[in-house]
Order: structure tokens, then sequence, then C-alpha cells
């Protein structure tokens, strides 16, 4: 009788534990389980993990919440989720801060050097998020294709957002940490500049300005070509694209604020003196030994 009752809490015992192991993997996997991994890796990089140090990138690795992903040169492409990408400026690290579910995803990504275009394809479920922290400044999104990048000028930090598609709230952060309370939503094919100078954070502008598209990296314009050739539309399209990338391209020469004459010069070549001079003293501030990348306004300089 005694063995047959132990026999029988044994067997109970096992299916208890049995079901106690389902419950935790369930469990487990609801709570913790997300794609996040390099999609895509070329150049020279790192992957710093806690409790391992760094490891070398490799495509398809996966990704644990507090990485930190550095692209020294090449490219480099974040998948979170199914519907989430981050592509990487090179010279750029991130930390990646990356906990939930895939319907119930929680992703902060704070940008410690260079900058990032994230594409997210889908709208956020309202459990869900989507920031990205600076020095300066915070920033959240439902569902858009921006643009962040950090990068400092004679000791003042600076933070560029630019909204290709949707709308992002940004918010000041100020040297103690606390973040301001106003929202400056920036939307389709506006940009701000946010600035620190070690007294005071704001706004470069008092209101969103439109982006200057040629004065974007060329990685950035390649990525916003091949999203507009996925088939979004975006503040820009791809012909745009494909003539900053390739050019031709055009010189405008400035008097003051009125245009004195324009080139058409081709990707790499170089611009020439214009034959006629706007006034009898000073000189075009330019060197004509410089090939033209991108449109180009050369100034008149009365005293050059």
């Amino acid at each position: 009788m005694n063995k047959k009752l132990i026999a029988i809490i044994g067997g109970v015992a096992v299916v208890l534990i049995a079901v106690a192991i389902v419950l935790f993997i369930v469990l487990k996997k609801d709570e913790s389980y997300r794609l996040l991994k390099l999609l895509e890796f070329q150049g020279a990089g790192s992957v710093t993990r806690e409790g391992r140090g760094d490891i070398t990138p490799y495509a398809n690795m996966v990704l644990e919440n507090g990485d930190i992903v550095a692209l020294d040169t090449g490219t480099l492409t974040i998948q979170a989720d199914d519907d989430k990408f981050i592509y990487f400026d090179e010279h750029t690290k991130i930390r990646l801060n990356a906990t939930g579910s895939d319907q119930n995803s929680k992703t902060n990504i704070e940008i410690m050097a260079g900058g990032i275009t994230s594409d997210i394809r889908n709208k956020l479920s309202a459990d869900s998020s989507y920031e990205i922290n600076t020095p300066n400044s915070t920033m959240s999104v439902r569902g858009t294709v921006f643009y962040t990048f950090i990068y400092e000028i004679d000791g003042v930090k600076y933070t560029r957002v630019c909204v290709f598609e949707g709308v992002v709230a940004t918010h000041l952060v100020y040297k103690d940490g606390t973040v301001s309370e106003i929202e400056v939503p920036v939307g389709k094919g506006k940009e701000v500049i946010i600035y620190e100078d070690g007294t005071t954070t704001d706004y470069l502008y008092d209101e969103p300005q439109d982006i200057d598209y040629n004065t974007l990296p060329d990685e950035v314009l390649v990525e916003l070509r091949d999203i507009v050739n996925s088939g979004k539309e975006l503040s820009i399209t791809s012909p745009e694209i494909t003539r900053i990338l390739e050019g031709p391209y055009n010189v405008s020469f400035m008097y003051g604020n009125t245009v004195f004459g324009t080139q058409t010069v081709e990707k790499g070549d170089r611009a020439t003196v214009p034959v006629l001079m706007p006034a009898a003293s000073g000189d075009w501030d330019f060197n004509f030994n410089t090939p033209i990348e991108r449109d180009t306004e050369i100034e008149w300089d009365n005293e050059g």
C-alpha cells in the first residue's frame, strides 16, 4: 500500500514538474522572445557584451539586450522583430536595449557616436515603443523612417534629426539628465538640430526646417533609395536621390542674395571661374580646384 502511494505521489510530482517546465518556457518566451540580429555586416566593427567583452560581428549574429554595437568601416544593419531595421553610418556606436516580445516590444537605442537610419515598417502596437536617446535629446515614434546623427564642433554637441516619413516626437534632454516636457514634433520632409554648449540646451531654429538632402551622407541616401524602391513613399523620390548621388550638379554663383550665374558640373569635375565679375573689386570665396560632389553655392567676397 505504501509502495503504491509512493508511486502515485511520484507520478503526480513528475507531471507537476513537467507542467511547470512547460509553463516556464512558454511564459519566458512570451516575455522575452524577440528577433534581434545583425541582418547584414561587412567591414570592421565590434559587438561588446557584458560578461563576454568584444565579439567579432558576423551576418545573422543574434544580438542581446544591452549589447554595444559599433561599425568602424563598411555596412551594418540590425533587424529587430520582423519590421524594424536600423542602418549604421560608418564610425557609429550604439547601445541596444530591446525587451518584451515581438508583439509588446520595447526598443531603446542610445547613440554614442555617429548616426543611424531607422526604418519602422509597421505602426507599433499600443504597448510597444521605439525610442532613441542622444546626449542632448530623446525621440519616440510609432512608425516612420528617420535619420539621427550626433556630432561635435568646437565643444558644442549637436543632434540632427531628419524625418522622411511619419512624425518623430522630440524632447530636449538637459545636462543634468532631466527631460523637457515640451514636445516638438518633426514631420515628413523636416529636420531639427539640437545643440548643447555646456550651459544651454535648445533647438537651433525656432521650428523644424526643410531637410537639406545635399548634406546627407551617401550611405544614408542609398538606404533611402532602397526604401523608396521597395514601395514606400518618402519625402524624396528615387530620381532625386540618384541626381544627388550621381549628378550633374548645379553650381550657383551668388552676389549677395542674387544669383549672378550658374554652371552645370558633372560629379567629380571642377567649376570654372566665371568670365564676368559682379563687382570691380573682390573675388569668389571658393577653391576652384575642389571637385564638385553636390549642388554648390559660391559667394562673392567683396574683400577677397
